[in-house]
């Protein structure tokens, strides 16, 4: 009788818990957020976006004017190379040699140069949108925490395949960070990782 009581008492105990669980997480509330179109939106992103522009413009101007040193010399090699004759070929044949070496010296520096862009370009995006990921996450918890969200999903980063309800906190965080309701996202001059 003593053993019917204890076992009646813990399927009442795990009926009391498994009802409390479930009336708990239906009230819980789900929001979603597009946090990539938000960072877009912030002006710090126009500014950085703006900022790494002009970083790769300056980048790619450099590379522009080693490829066409190196178009150059090809064109060069090739001239030499159609007007070689047996009277010349000594001539030539020292004078392509030379410029064969020039262009591989071109080659090589154009891909250290490739490589620094690369690096550089890298560090930079790093430094300027770190601190705008930062704020725009920092945004997205506040209003969270305000509205009593216990979940936020954030629908720009493809790991969230469907939902429905929940309710959209984007327009919030936009306000918290100041943007205006109609804002479009800025395009990214180079691509974010």
């Amino acid at each position: 009788m003593e053993r019917m009581k204890n076992l009646f008492r813990s399927v009442a105990v795990a009926a009391v818990v498994v009802l409390g669980t479930q009336s708990l997480s239906a009230q819980q509330k789900i929001g979603h957020v597009n946090a990539d179109e938000i960072f877009q939106m912030t002006p710090e992103f126009k500014t950085a976006n703006d900022q790494l522009k002009t970083l790769n413009d300056t980048k790619t101007k450099e590379l522009q004017g080693m490829y066409e040193e190196y178009q150059k010399k090809q064109n060069d090699a090739n001239e030499k190379l159609r007007n070689r004759s047996e009277a010349n070929k000594a001539t030539v044949d020292a004078e392509l040699q030379t410029l064969g070496q020039e262009l591989q010296n071109i080659e090589q520096r154009i891909q250290e140069v490739q490589r620094v862009a690369q690096e550089d370009l890298g560090k930079k995006q790093q430094e300027l949108l770190a601190p705008i990921q930062t704020k725009v996450m920092n945004a997205i918890n506040a209003v969270a925490k305000e509205k009593g969200y216990a979940y936020v999903l954030d629908t720009s980063s493809g790991s969230v395949i469907y939902f429905q309800g929940g309710e959209d906190i984007s327009a919030d965080v936009k306000a918290k960070l100041g943007i205006s309701a109609n804002a479009t996202p800025v395009t990214p001059a180079v691509p974010t990782n």
